[in-house]
C-alpha cells in the first residue's frame, strides 16, 4: 500500500528543490519513466518534461516555497492534497498565498507517480 503522505511531501520537496541535478534526482525518484504531469498552463510527459515544467515554474515566480496544506486524502492507487505557493515570509505571516491549488496524482503499483493532474483556486492574473 502506498504511503500518500510521503508520497505528497516528496512531491512538494520537488518542487522545492531548486537545484537542477538534485531536482533531476527527485523527479526521477517519484514519477515513472512515462509519468505525465497536466495542469491548466502544462501538459508534459517524462523525467524531463516534469522538471523541465518544475524549473520554469520556479523561473516564473522565483523564490517561492510550495506547502502542502491540510492532510493528503486518498483511497485505492489515487490521493488528492492542496497547497499553496509564495514567498516563505508571507506564508509565515499569514498575509496569504498568491497561488493555491490541489493536485490529484494516480500512481502505479511501486507508488510512483504515473499521472498528475494540477488545478488552480487562485493564481497571479497573467500579465
Amino acid at each position: 500500500m502506498t504511503d500518500f503522505d510521503d508520497v505528497a511531501r516528496r512531491y512538494i520537496a520537488a518542487w522545492n528543490e531548486t537545484d537542477p541535478v538534485a531536482r533531476k534526482e527527485k523527479v526521477a525518484a517519484l514519477w515513472t519513466a512515462g509519468g505525465t504531469y497536466t495542469d491548466p498552463l502544462a501538459d508534459v510527459a517524462g523525467h524531463d518534461g516534469v522538471d523541465g515544467f518544475i524549473a520554469a515554474a520556479q523561473g516564473q515566480f522565483p523564490g517561492f516555497e510550495f506547502r502542502l496544506l491540510g492532510p493528503v486524502d486518498a483511497h485505492h492507487d489515487q490521493a488528492r492534497f492542496r497547497w499553496e505557493a509564495g514567498p516563505p515570509e508571507a506564508l509565515d505571516s499569514g498575509a496569504g498565498a498568491p497561488v493555491v491549488g490541489f493536485d490529484v496524482v494516480v500512481t502505479d503499483a511501486d507508488g510512483r507517480l504515473e499521472r498528475v493532474y494540477g488545478f488552480l483556486d487562485e493564481a497571479p492574473a497573467a500579465g
